[in-house]
């Protein structure tokens, strides 16, 4: 039972992320994960916000603005931290590169991604459309303390964090299972599961550790 399942995520994984694929079709699979990762996290977070739900319902220019923000940073975030990792995924499954040099990458890459956009959307949104007092500088100041709330839930960040758990969640337990098929093959569904979550609270203690780090080096300029 378990094997038939893990068979069934990576077919499912082959089948519409694999380096075989139209960079179009790749690009549209990832972007409806992301999708499918972001919408439920940002709902869960406007139902848990004090106010928030009212408030925007109830201003126009306030749904307007906090679309905006989803759709320029929250988005992009998302679809590139996923594609990164779907791309290594895809490089494993063609055997251009092992599963456990796969994960090590992956970890990095995905934080490293997403404190990297958010260094650049954060001036971009500065200067674009005002935001932070329209001053890019202190935008990037206040980049990495709002990241080092992200695991928190605290902000937008945290919904763009959470929502690459939702979407990385199948591909972190392929992965697992990749790993562990040489000496564990018969592991139960839900060990790979909490695996999943396990590398994701790496990822996010850590992401929280370079974003203090980031905080006092940005806070300086």
């Amino acid at each position: 039972m378990t094997q038939a399942r893990d068979r069934d995520l990576l077919a499912w994984l082959d089948r519409h992320f694999s380096v075989h694929l139209p960079f179009s079709r790749f690009a549209r699979n990832v972007a409806l994960l992301s999708l499918a990762g972001l919408v439920p996290v940002l709902a869960l977070y406007v139902a848990l916000a004090p106010g928030l739900g009212p408030h925007l319902w109830g201003s126009g220019a306030a749904l307007g603005r906090f679309a905006r923000q989803i759709v320029t940073n929250g988005l992009p975030v998302v679809f590139v931290v996923n594609a990164l990792g779907l791309i290594l995924f895809a490089q494993l499954r063609a055997r251009r590169i092992a599963p456990l040099r796969a994960l090590a990458l992956d970890i990095p890459a995905r934080i490293g991604a997403f404190i990297a956009l958010h260094l650049a959307i954060y001036p971009a949104s500065a200067m674009l459309f005002g935001s932070f007092g329209g001053d890019p500088v202190q935008a990037l100041r206040v980049t990495g303390s709002t990241l080092a709330q992200s695991a928190g839930f605290a902000n937008l960040s945290g919904v763009y964090l959470y929502a690459t758990l939702l979407s990385a969640l199948p591909l972190h337990m392929a992965l697992v299972g990749q790993i562990m098929q040489k000496w564990r093959p018969a592991l139960q569904w839900y060990i790979y599961v909490l695996a999943a979550l396990a590398v994701f609270a790496m990822q996010a203690l850590s992401l929280t550790g370079l974003s203090i780090l980031m905080d006092r080096l940005l806070r300086s300029i």
